[in-house]
């Protein structure tokens, strides 16, 4: 495109072809308070999106925490419900020892058999999972399901006498409590 020189009522010159913008003239006082304003509105969202920005980050950290603290308490807790079902296997193999050693039992059979349930509970430890003490401990309802009471002067009222079923726990959460007789103060005279 040629450029074209044109003369202007004032006496200048003034060139055809060129840009718009190079023909503006200097902006006017409400031109700059509107520019001002403008500026000013854009920097109220840009802080507004920057809030917006800095909040949906740290919920979004607080989101990854949460669910690194869930899966490692689900890995923690993951082999409760088989541990639950051995309990039983366990409640029975340790009967049958009693139950030889109430007969005076002493062969291999009985050694094999102890044998197994030291293995056993060595598993089960390794797995966090271990026997919850109650005898002679006070009665906690949180650790000890209470099945009866007995009228006792040898031990102190509030006390397990006597443990019927062992209790154990999983980490730190009780897996079964501890079937527990609890002894009672002795009747008066």
């Amino acid at each position: 495109m040629v450029d074209r020189t044109t003369a202007t009522p004032a006496g200048g010159e003034r060139r055809t072809g060129e840009a718009p913008e190079a023909q503006a003239t200097p902006a006017g006082p409400e031109d700059l308070e509107a520019l001002r304003t403008r500026v000013t509105r854009t920097e109220q969202q840009r802080e507004e999106y920057l809030d917006l920005l800095q909040r949906s980050q740290a919920d979004f950290e607080n989101y990854q925490k949460r669910l690194r603290r869930d899966l490692e308490e689900e890995r923690r807790y993951a082999h409760l419900p088989f541990a639950r079902e051995l309990l039983p296997v366990l409640d029975n193999l340790q009967r049958a020892l009693e139950a030889g050693r109430q007969e005076g039992e002493k062969g291999p059979v009985f050694r094999g058999v102890t044998l197994v349930e030291s293995q056993l509970l060595d598993v089960l430890r390794r797995f966090g999972i271990t026997p919850i003490e109650a005898h002679g401990r006070p009665f906690d309802p949180t650790l000890h399901e209470a099945v009866a009471q007995q009228s006792r002067g040898d031990v102190a009222p509030g006390t397990v006498a006597q443990v019927l079923e062992p209790g154990y726990r999983l980490h730190d959460r009780v897996l079964r409590p501890a079937r527990v007789v609890v002894a009672a103060p002795p009747p008066p005279h």
